[in-house]
């Protein structure tokens, strides 16, 4: 008989428990589900339970009236396990469901969540979603965003790692700023100043000198005081860095073929969540359209010195890789060498631009890249060229005496990138827990 003692210690059961997707291989056969108490239906005769686990939804047929009470008792989002007959139903979720069960608490019944997780959709206002998140999360529609992140970390990591690649991770604690003149967040090192890393860039460089080709997937940091729908204090960056290039060009085909391989990941690991939260996803192509940045000024009817490109910019180039190109996708090469970082490798030919880019996704940046200086003379000629003192830069730059390759990469933010496919208007949805300039909690 059920029991509203608690806390509940289960008795150990030699029945394995079985997830919500596979219990239509289960019909007609005794089942263990455990999960949180969804939602809650109580009839004049009946009563139903809809438990949620990680893979889905069960509904649980409910007669006993001892069971009954106990049903009761529970608040939704009470941990539970159910024991009972599976069955056939095509009007159940997953066309199946659990009756004659045995329902045993697996802790204390919760209390009511802040909003309500069995609507099919979570309406509530963005500061109510970020600041339950711990609880807002759970929705089906909320879960399903982050499955597609996870999806697309596994495409980017077997895409490079196939191609070569070997995972590294780098310190998140640094001595200085990976750009010079960028805001960082400063800390108390053991009573000296130091910083958290805003990319892993000097790092990821040094180690093609050992490894070729890595890359890394980790939090990076900006105190840019960006208050906008598209930044974030902290985020997660897809880096990728590989030797023996020719020029950037090498490197935008590595990441074409790794934001294909993202999608096809979400294709194949997250088809559910797709068609849940109604992502479009993209069609990759063969070849990216490319523009230099001088043309993509003229097609947008920008001052031709204009040293870098708005969002507005961007969003008309978008236009175009659509119109023209069937493309959501348009990369945007040659930005001029005083937009970009000092360890940035101009274009020998004309040197006022840089053999460097931007991936615009749907009108978006994404993806920042290029080529990088991989001579020592090379890189004490670009500090002095910028008035930089060396000091700041010495061990990294130490680095290019003893031999490193011609070398690229890439970065990609992991929330855009969701956001995108969500067709999200801000960033803040598709993070876990947002770090911005007026967020620090949950």
């Amino acid at each position: 008989m059920a029991t509203t003692t608690w806390p509940y210690d289960p008795v150990p059961m030699t029945l394995s428990r079985t997830l919500a997707a596979d219990l239509p291989a289960q019909v007609d056969a005794p089942v263990r589900v455990q999960g949180w108490l969804h939602r809650r239906r109580r009839l004049s005769a009946v009563a139903f339970a809809v438990v949620r686990d990680r893979s889905g939804l069960v509904q649980v047929v409910v007669k006993s009236p001892d069971t009954r009470a106990l049903l009761d008792a529970l608040g939704e989002e009470t941990v539970v396990e159910v024991r009972g007959q599976c069955v056939a139903n095509p009007q159940a979720p997953g066309g199946v469901e659990v009756v004659d069960p045995e329902i045993e608490p697996l802790g204390e019944p919760s209390a009511t969540p802040p909003v309500e997780l069995w609507r099919p959709e979570l309406s509530v206002s963005l500061p109510t979603l970020l600041d339950q998140a711990a609880t807002t999360w759970r929705h089906p529609a909320r879960q399903a965003v982050w499955q597609l992140a996870a999806a697309s970390l596994r495409g980017f990591r077997d895409t490079l790692s196939a191609r070569g690649f070997t995972e590294v991770q780098t310190p998140k604690i640094v001595a200085g700023s990976t750009e010079s003149g960028a805001t960082v967040f400063t800390l108390d090192y053991f009573g000296r100043p130091a910083y958290l890393a805003q990319s892993p860039q000097f790092y990821k460089q040094t180690l093609v000198g050992v490894f070729e080709r890595v890359f890394e997937v980790g939090p990076v940091f900006r105190a840019e005081p960006h208050d906008t729908v598209r930044h974030l204090a902290e985020y997660v960056s897809l880096d990728a860095e590989m030797g023996f290039v020719r020029d950037h060009r090498d490197v935008l085909e590595t990441l074409r073929d790794t934001v294909a391989g993202m999608v096809e990941a979400v294709h194949a690991y997250a088809p559910r969540e797709v068609q849940l939260t109604g992502a479009e996803l993209p069609e990759v192509p063969a070849e990216i359209p490319v523009l230099h940045f001088r043309d993509a000024l003229h097609l947008v009817g920008a001052d031709p010195d204009e040293p870098d490109l708005a969002p507005e910019h961007e969003r008309l180039l978008g236009e175009w890789g659509r119109r023209e190109h069937g493309s959501d996708f348009v990369a945007i090469e040659g930005y001029p060498m005083v937009k970009r970082p000092f360890y940035t490798h101009p274009d020998p030919d004309e040197p006022r631009w840089s053999r460097s880019f931007d991936l615009l996704f749907r009108g978006l940046e994404l993806v920042t890249g290029g080529q990088r200086l991989h001579r020592h003379s090379d890189y004490l000629a670009a500090l002095q060229g910028r008035g930089e003192p060396l000091a700041p830069y010495a061990t990294y730059v130490d680095t290019f005496r003893y031999g490193v390759p011609p070398h690229g990469g890439f970065a990609i933010g992991l929330e855009r990138w969701t956001a995108r496919l969500l067709g999200a208007d801000n960033v803040r949805t598709a993070t876990l827990f947002p770090r911005d300039l007026h967020r620090l909690a949950p």
